[in-house]
């Protein structure tokens, strides 16, 4: 069996005053298009998690989030035919600005247990069950 290269994917579950988590759906064009995500995305080389999450966000959702406002929930761990995606997820209740689709995703607000309602990807599948805990 080939190794699998290893992918580090940061993904952040924004959550509304009232209890709702946000989610994305991936633009056409893009892989694993029109299934619904947490925003985040890839490291850049010398990024810590929390930097690129930060600058993802920003490039995303055109929010600034400090780093204390972000706690670490969870991780995903999932094989993909051509790679491996490790995926730490974050929360974040608290941040600056107005949540707007700047990479022409649509967005959702969600109840976490409604999150099975939207077609996601595999690896963020397992991510449900703990902000269902934290927040139901």
């Amino acid at each position: 069996m080939a190794d699998l290269k290893l992918t580090l994917v940061v993904a952040c579950a924004l959550i509304d005053a009232d209890k709702r988590v946000l989610i994305a759906q991936r633009p056409e064009g893009k892989s694993l298009a029109g299934l619904w995500e947490f925003p985040g995305g890839k490291l850049e080389p010398g990024e810590r998690p929390e930097q690129s999450l930060i600058r993802e966000l920003h490039e995303e959702l055109g929010i600034t989030v400090a780093e204390p406002c972000l706690a670490p929930l969870t991780f995903a761990s999932y094989g993909y035919e051509t790679f491996h995606l490790l995926m730490p997820l974050y929360i974040c209740r608290r941040w600056e600005g107005t949540v707007t689709p700047r990479e022409g995703q649509t967005l959702a607000w969600v109840r976490a247990n409604k999150l099975r309602d939207y077609p996601m990807p595999p690896a963020d599948i397992p991510l449900i069950p703990h902000l269902i805990d934290l927040l139901m």
